[in-house]
């Protein structure tokens, strides 16, 4: 594999940026490639076998460019599929998934809440990654109904955003919670809304650092590490309309590319 390929990044639409950012800034010289898949965003209400194929039809496109490492930035993308893929690729795959560790260890109140899809909740990995931490934690789960839909609208921080943010966090908020775990790519765009919804003394974690900085790792392990150089081209790609993505990443200012793609 050319350690000059790009890196691959595939998401059920425009949140996975918010992965691809914190990658990007901590590997400079590395190339990227980007897929929205938003013309089937939400990936969090489908079922398994749709999820895994959605993932497989994004990951031969990735491919097809000369990728040379895949990050599957999309939590239920990953808790669904990514045992899948890496038993069928021969590329290394990094996943990401809620990091109900650091809030679990870290809380004081001892309860916190997990904000996330449908699909990653109910998946077999986000079961076996909660019960480790269940026993002296309490653990109130949200599904982001609806949530998804409205970023990739370019609502995130609409009235009708902080409404219904405000009906469906209430558990969490009655709970007390001292710690936030976002369970979905999508969610970090909105954080400016939930500051305002949570008390100061609330701590959100999301999964964009500790995934980057594994990207280094798993590049390093492999030799794919791209030689110091030139700064990186970044080219990002969707199914639906791109003028969403290229807003959030502020492609015109940073010198992106960003196009429909057919996919």
């Amino acid at each position: 594999m050319e350690n000059n390929g790009p890196l691959g990044f595939f998401d059920s639409g425009v949140g996975g940026t918010s992965i691809w950012k914190e990658v990007i800034q901590l590997l400079p010289y590395e190339n990227s490639i980007y897929l929205a898949d938003s013309r089937n965003a939400p990936y969090g209400e489908k079922p398994v076998k749709e999820i895994i194929a959605l993932c497989k039809k994004n990951t031969d496109r990735l491919l097809e460019m000369g990728c040379k490492i895949i990050v599957v930035a999309c939590n239920t993308a990953t808790t669904n599929a990514i045992d899948y893929l890496r038993s069928n690729y021969h590329v290394p795959f990094i996943g990401i998934e809620p990091a109900i560790k650091p809030a679990a260890l870290s809380s004081k109140t001892k309860f916190i809440g997990i904000l996330a899809t449908k699909g990653t909740l109910s998946s077999a990995l986000f079961s076996k990654t909660s019960e480790l931490y269940k026993e002296n934690i309490t653990i109130v789960e949200v599904v982001g109904q609806g949530l998804v839909d409205l970023i990739e609208q370019g609502a995130h921080e609409s009235p009708e955003m902080e409404l219904h943010l405000r009906t469906l966090l209430k558990p969490m908020l009655i709970a007390q919670i001292d710690y936030l775990v976002l369970g979905c790519s999508h969610y970090p765009y909105l954080l400016p809304v939930l500051r305002k919804i949570f008390p100061p003394g609330v701590t959100i974690i999301d999964s964009g650092e500790a995934v980057a900085r594994q990207t280094r790792k798993v590049l390093a392990e492999n030799n794919l590490l791209h030689e110091a150089g030139a700064i990186g081209k970044h080219t990002l790609f969707s199914n639906s309309d791109p003028a969403i993505l290229s807003h959030l990443v502020n492609a015109k200012q940073n010198g992106y590319t960003v196009s429909y793609l057919e996919f």
